[in-house]
């Protein structure tokens, strides 16, 4: 093992571990607006209350994936300079873009939007968190444009060892970017709608489970008594608050999971022009084959497939791994072009697994908590029992699968940095020693352990505690009622 070696595993851990944060925070992001647009147009207090309740998740992921994403860019400048130096001049305008005008903007809307509850006009809050929302995708645009030349380099030049950039709109519209970008932020929606199913599910069981008992306060630790010592302030519920959550984020999920098979269709006719290895080694296909059988698991397969998937033709002809081998010794010399094929393989699979199954678990509660016609009742139906433990369990389904797809897509580029002009292990920094870069692995890995622990136990922590209800109007006899400024409405915590 070298340090090249050290390197790689480093950037990938820190990749992969902030990546789980992108995602869900582009999704959810969205969510949380649809929720305060549908509480501006509708005046229903438990939209109101999903706002708030789910605005508090979004905000500490996005706290944690601006604090791991910190850490990316000094990455290139540590254990990659040569790569560095290579693309500095592409990748400059489309980074500049994402943090002088994407981040800057969803950062600068997001904290109007916190600090302006009850301070800021209604529709210029919630245009506020809209914005933000908006600049979050924007920044995901111009790191996947970034990210898609590095597989596709286009509008550029090599001079003196050197990238540089000729025309900035071929970077941004590549045709690779135009296909990854709609897939990712439609997987994130994905992502964000499992998210949302598994804690609708969770409050959906505690309330069946607990009734109405009310939970201890958040502001001074207590529980309000009656005279008696017996009883609890009651607290007024909110009808269909949960399942009207689960069914937006099932709607979400199952239209985003749509998105995601269109594109994905698309990028895997891309592949097979632009990155045909890649494609060859998620198919585990060694010779060119006309007719190629796409393999669901070794062993079975199914003919003709991956030539209709790939180039919507089932006779067209696909090459395989060991056949590229050999032309790109011939165009490159002498080197191993062959990515990790049992990763590469079983990615691809898990990815497309985990993801269909997210999707179809979403089609199936849309159906399960359907509104029957009028001639039978019209009376919504509850969500049953089993399905909301079962949107609990499939909590990580969608983020594996995410996950997944983002190292097919990174280790099936391998030994590419930037496909066809610099491999990954010329990009490594020289003066970089293997101590060094162990040093750093083991120092980010136990800060990231920690990291992680901190978020589980604060997203943990406040779906238990759920959002705040206010008191009913009107307190049983000899109950103390709640004092005026713990029935405000306003949000708590990172509000």
């Amino acid at each position: 093992m070298d340090a090249l070696d050290l390197a790689r595993w480093q950037f990938g851990v820190t990749t992969v571990y902030h990546f789980l944060f992108v995602p869900l925070t582009i999704g959810l992001g969205v969510y949380v607006a649809g929720l305060q647009t549908a509480w501006h147009l509708t005046g229903k207090e438990h939209y109101l209350r999903l706002t708030k309740f789910f605005g508090k998740l979004f905000l500490i992921n996005f706290a944690m994936g601006v604090v791991t994403g910190i850490v990316q860019e000094f990455q290139f400048g540590m254990n990659w300079s040569e790569y560095s130096t290579f693309v500095g001049d592409v990748f400059g305008a489309p980074l500049a873009l994402e943090a002088l005008l994407a981040f800057f903007l969803e950062s600068t809307f997001l904290g109007l939007w916190i600090f302006g509850w009850d301070r800021l006009p209604k529709r210029i809050h919630l245009a506020c968190l809209w914005a933000a929302v908006i600049g979050s995708n924007l920044s995901a645009y111009f790191i996947l444009a970034a990210n898609a030349w590095m597989k596709h380099p286009v509008g550029y030049e090599v001079v003196d060892g050197r990238a540089r950039m000729t025309d900035l709109w071929a970077v941004l519209t590549n045709s690779t970017a135009l296909a990854q970008v709609p897939h990712v932020i439609a997987a994130s929606f994905v992502v964000a709608g499992g998210f949302v199913i598994a804690v609708a599910g969770y409050r959906i069981l505690r309330e069946r489970g607990l009734g109405l008992r009310p939970e201890r306060s958040r502001k001074n630790g207590h529980l309000a008594r009656t005279a008696a010592g017996d009883a609890t302030t009651p607290m007024r519920r909110l009808p269909d608050m949960w399942r009207t959550s689960l069914r937006a984020a099932l709607v979400m999920t199952a239209i985003a999971g749509a998105v995601v098979a269109g594109s994905g269709d698309l990028s895997g006719q891309l592949l097979r022009e632009q990155q045909p290895m890649k494609l060859a080694a998620a198919e585990g296909l060694r010779h060119d084959t006309a007719g190629a059988p796409f393999s669901i698991a070794p062993g079975v397969e199914v003919p003709g497939l991956l030539s209709l998937l790939a180039a919507h033709d089932p006779g067209a002809t696909v090459q395989g791994v060991d056949d590229i081998q050999a032309r790109y010794e011939k165009t490159f010399g002498p080197a191993d072009y062959t990515p990790n094929l049992p990763v590469v393989f079983w990615s691809f699979r898990v990815m497309i697994g985990f993801g269909m199954a997210t999707v179809g678990l979403s089609v199936l509660g849309l159906w399960l908590t359907r509104r029957p016609r009028r001639r039978h009742g019209g009376t919504a139906k509850p969500v049953p029992g089993w399905f909301a433990r079962l949107c609990v369990l499939a909590l990580p389904l969608p983020a594996v699968a995410i996950i997944s797809g983002w190292l097919l897509s990174e280790i099936g580029r391998q030994p590419w940095t930037v496909q066809g002009e610099l491999m990954t292990a010329a990009s490594v920094s020289p003066g970089v020693s293997l101590g060094e870069v162990a040093i750093t692995l083991a120092i980010f890995t136990v800060l990231y352990g920690v990291l992680a622990v901190a978020e589980g136990v604060l997203l943990v922590r406040h779906v238990k505690a759920g959002p705040e209800l206010p008191p009913v109007e009107s307190a049983p006899a000899g109950t103390v009622p709640a004092r005026p400024d713990e029935a405000r409405l306003t949000p708590t915590l990172m509000y």
